[in-house]
């Protein structure tokens, strides 16, 4: 049974637990004139994540539908939205949608840029292109200017079951799983590279005020030195070659 939690306003976190991998799925619900959706989830998935949007809306009122790469957890799931919400249209970056999108699903992505806002009627969203982080050429985060929340997909996992939303850091949590990632068969699932530093110091000038975390407990506080923080943490456990040819 998904969790639904409002950890903005207008913002719900749809959360659905994988005791056996110990890994939460957090999907985001954005409510307004024209609800957005971000994260469609794994396709298996879909009916926990219809069940935690009807607790705030009808679903084919979804509008809007968005995420940072593709990859099944981001955006499995995306035909059986469309099937429901007859209006509902993708949005992601051009990369995305001329690489991918547009030949996999119903429906032609609207591309979204820093430049070209999407406004769903309270709310104004712009879209940041982050190539390779978390990972992909095409990955990207959402930034809603309204409450300042940051929809920033992988970044700050955490594994566990663990709360909905956090004052407290999680950078120590994010330390941890990066650290046992890397040790482990999903080594190298987030790349550190020569951007990573410049891009996470450009997403921390935004000044988030909320950060809505896919895997693991959300954000509020000191959102650009978290950021930060992360650019430390990603370049010490990260950097290292752990790489073998062969394994």
């Amino acid at each position: 049974m998904p969790q639904v939690t409002e950890i903005a306003p207008d913002v719900f976190r749809i959360c659905v637990f994988y005791p056996e991998i110990k890994l939460q799925f957090n999907h985001f619900l954005v409510n307004d004139d024209e609800p957005l959706l971000f994260h469609t989830g794994l396709r298996r998935m879909f009916p926990e994540v219809r069940e935690g949007v009807s607790k705030i809306l009808d679903p084919p009122k979804i509008r809007w539908i968005s995420w940072s790469h593709f990859e099944s957890d981001e955006c499995g799931a995306l035909n059986e939205w469309l099937a429901i919400a007859p209006h509902a249209q993708p949005a992601c970056n051009m990369v995305g949608a001329l690489v991918s999108v547009n030949d996999f699903f119903q429906r032609e992505a609207r591309v979204l840029t820093p430049q070209e806002p999407l406004v769903t009627g309270k709310h104004t969203f712009r879209y940041y292109s982050t190539p390779q982080l978390p990972h992909g050429w095409d990955a990207g985060v959402l930034f809603e200017e309204t409450q300042r929340t940051l929809f920033c997909s992988d970044l700050f996992h955490q594994d566990g079951e663990l709360e909905p939303l956090s004052q407290a850091s999680v950078i120590d949590r994010c330390r941890a799983t990066l650290t046992n990632y890397q040790a482990g068969p999903l080594a190298n699932y987030v790349p550190y590279t020569a951007n990573t530093g410049r891009i996470l110091e450009g997403l921390a000038s935004l000044n988030p005020q909320t950060l809505a975390i896919m895997h693991g407990s959300s954000y509020t506080g000191n959102c650009a030195g978290a950021l930060r923080d992360l650019g430390v943490v990603m370049k010490e456990v990260l950097s290292a070659p752990s790489y073998q040819f062969g394994t």
